[in-house]
Order: structure tokens, then sequence, then C-alpha cells
């Protein structure tokens, strides 16, 4: 990435991003809470909530939701992290800046911005079921550990969403991103441990190189059938050894997270999901064969 990052990491949004976000009913965001706890997040509008005001600036139209945990890292002045995904064409663009709050959301500047290829990314029919600025009215659950449907829903999850950081010289870099898999490729260990394979074509290490320096993460699961988020802070780690025994088609490494705060959001987002076609390199990819070691 030494010679390749100056290439495709810009410090603004070229026309084909800035024509894309205003066809996206729904954004990802990473935040990092004053605890330094790190937070992914999705949040939903109708095509248009979001609109680059200028090649260094992107505009969210998006009302403060104080039962999302992400909220208290999205304050005036704070480094934030998005992701644009549009999951019916599977394109995606991701940058982090800073964000400044407008009464009716916020305005984020661009540090870096840059595309990504649309591996692993199932193609799924969206729809809305109630406004966007309607809140739900189902109350969330919060706790320390996955219980049995937080577990069930990871278990079978072909999707998920990790937000992650590092500081430097005073400077901090929040990065959020998309992990896809056939379904049931984050292994639950009966120690609370989340085992992920990383798959060929990560190659920015945004993620990987955050979790490297700050083994902070926070991790997002949508239920897609009926708008639940589960949203959860913790701990990462890359594993460098303890790998040998491992099984899993298409994974170059494994890195693993363990919960500290478990958020449960029923009919968080106001749209529903319908897969349509799994991605090709999905489907080559493997499932889990083996015991997974717990240390």
């Amino acid at each position: 990435m030494k010679e390749i990052g100056p290439k495709v990491i810009r410090d603004h949004l070229i026309d084909q991003h800035r024509e894309f976000y205003p066809l996206l009913p729904m954004v990802v965001l990473g935040a990092v809470d004053a605890k330094g706890d790190a937070w992914a997040t999705l949040r939903a509008g109708q095509p248009g909530f979001l609109s680059a005001v200028d090649p260094y600036r992107l505009r969210a139209n998006l009302v403060r939701d104080s039962a999302d945990p992400a909220e208290a890292g999205m304050e005036d002045g704070k480094e934030v992290a998005l992701l644009g995904i549009d999951l019916g064409t599977r394109r995606r663009n991701r940058l982090n800046g800073t964000l400044y709050r407008r009464a009716d959301g916020f305005d984020l500047t661009v540090d870096e911005s840059f595309g990504n290829c649309p591996k692993y990314i199932q193609v799924r029919d969206v729809h809305f079921v109630r406004e966007p600025a309607q809140p739900t009215s189902v109350p969330s659950h919060i706790g320390f550990t996955l219980d049995d449907t937080a577990r069930a829903l990871v278990e079978q999850a072909d999707t998920f969403f990790v937000a992650s950081y590092f500081e430097e010289r005073g400077k901090r870099r929040v990065d959020v991103s998309h992990r896809g898999g056939q379904a049931g490729f984050v292994h639950v260990g009966a120690d609370g441990w989340l085992m992920i394979p990383d798959f060929l074509g990560n190659r920015f290490f945004s993620t990987l190189g955050n979790i490297a320096r700050n083994q902070i993460a926070g991790l997002t699961f949508v239920d897609f059938a009926s708008g639940g988020l589960l949203q959860m802070t913790g701990d990462a780690e890359i594993l460098f050894d303890h790998t040998s025994n491992l099984s899993f088609k298409g994974a170059e490494r494994y890195w693993r997270f363990r919960p500290r705060r478990v958020v449960w959001r029923p009919d968080a987002l106001p749209l529903r999901y319908e897969i349509v076609e799994w991605s090709p390199f999905t489907l080559a990819t493997g499932v889990w064969e083996h015991t997974v070691p717990t240390s």
C-alpha cells in the first residue's frame, strides 16, 4: 500500500463518488465515544439525504438518535468514518474526516476517501417500512455479553460492519468497513470471542492496521428482515499465532473480537432488505470445519 495508497486514497471526493452518495437510502458510520470505545452504526434516509456540497465536504441530513450508542462519538469537531454502500449494486466508497454539526444533521470534511471493490457483498433489494425520521417504539436491550438471540444472529450472518481507529501525533483516524462471507462465517466461541476469517482482497489494511496498533473495535450485525441492529464494542486482535489448526477456504489470516458492551436495537432501521444474489466471491469461500482454538 505504500506505493498504491497515494494513488487511490484521496483528500477529496471524485465526481463519481459525489454522484453516488445522493442515491443511497442508508449509510454506515464509525465513531469513538468519550471512553475510547469504537461503535459502528447504520443510519437511513430517503435518497438525497446525503449530498456532496463540494469535493471536500459531504452533507448528511440526519436527526440525532439517542438510542444509538455511536451518537456519543458524533459530536461537533469529532473524527468519524463513513461508508457509503449500495447493497443493490455492490458499489461502495469509504471516507473519514471531521464532523461538524448542523441543525438538521452534519457535514463531514474529507481527510481520506477511497473506493472499494465489490467482493463479498451480497446483492439485496431494499424498501422502507416507515419514514426514516420516525423512530421505532421498540426499546433497546443493553448487556455485556451475547445472549442466545444475539449469538444466533451472529452465527447466521453473512455480513457485518466494523469500526476501528488509531491516534498519532494528536490526530485520530477512524475507519468503518464491510465484511462478508457465507452465512455463519463468524464463529462464536464458548469463551465469548468471535473468530473472523480475513479473506483475499482486503488489501487496504485500514481495519487490520488499526487493530494492530489499537486493539479496539466496534462491530454491528444487521437483521435485514426486521431492521434490528446488534451493536457491540470491545477488544480485537489479529491472530499471528495459534492458527495452524484453522481451516477456512479463502482466508489469508484470522482476527478475533470480544465484546465488552452489547446493544440490541430491534426495529432500529426503517429499511428491510431481501437477498437476491450471492456474491460469487462469497460462494468461493468456505465454512468452519474444525474446532476453533480459544487461545
